[in-house]
């Protein structure tokens, strides 16, 4: 269930029949699913089971989408339309490349649109000194914790959704439990796919994916 209370924020995010292709193949089947405002929802299952593309088709990142997904009662026909999604979701992509370029941490917390905050969450996360690194230079683990610093710089700019993919995946024990702590603390309605139990286990509800299609298993 959602969160009640003068506190719950975020945005409803609605799924009707989504299909998503790669090329010929269907990677997701009809999906529908329906997350309230300020409600935390984990996806599980395989790997390929499609559960990142339909993450990612709900950011905007996955083009050949049949169906209809709605963020804030609002769809993604106009150009106009697809921006204000992107600023609407904030996004930690799985397994978070360090890029092309010799993009420095700090400035990749700057992307957020709230600098400060973001730069404070690196803080608390323990990556806070290394603003001034490259991104190439820094472990799975950090390259991790700097983008869930910037998510929660993209939240405190306004953005009302969270969609984390594999959030946990490069960090020991430790820095699972505090991850899952900031990210389900936050106030943000989040998707987050995941194979971590006790992220599952704090929230709201879980659903798995199994060759395309979702069912709801608490």
């Amino acid at each position: 269930m959602a969160r009640h209370g003068s506190e719950q924020t975020g945005l409803e995010v609605r799924l009707r029949g989504v299909v998503c292709r790669h090329g010929r193949l269907e990677a997701v089947h009809g999906v529908d699913l329906d997350v309230a405002a300020g409600e935390r929802v984990a996806l599980t299952g395989t790997n390929g089971s499609g559960k990142t593309t339909l993450l990612r088709a709900v950011l905007g990142l996955h083009r050949r989408v049949d169906g209809q997904i709605l963020v804030g009662g609002r769809g993604s026909r106009t150009a106009a339309e697809w921006a204000w999604r992107r600023r609407a979701c904030a996004w930690i992509p799985q397994r978070p490349a360090a890029g092309r370029f010799p993009l420095l941490a700090g400035e990749l917390l700057a992307s957020s649109g709230a600098p400060a905050e973001a730069a404070e969450a690196a803080g608390r996360l323990g990556v806070g000194m290394m603003a001034d690194r490259p991104l190439s230079s820094l472990s799975g683990g950090q390259l991790q914790r700097m983008h869930l610093a910037r998510a929660v710089g993209c939240v405190a700019a306004g953005a009302g959704v969270l969609l984390a993919d594999e959030p946990t995946a490069a960090l020991d024990f430790a820095g699972q439990e505090e991850a899952a702590e900031v990210l389900t603390t936050l106030p943000v309605t989040l998707l987050v796919v995941t194979h971590d139990r006790a992220m599952a286990a704090r929230c709201d509800r879980t659903w798995e994916m199994a060759a395309g299609r979702l069912r709801e298993v608490s």
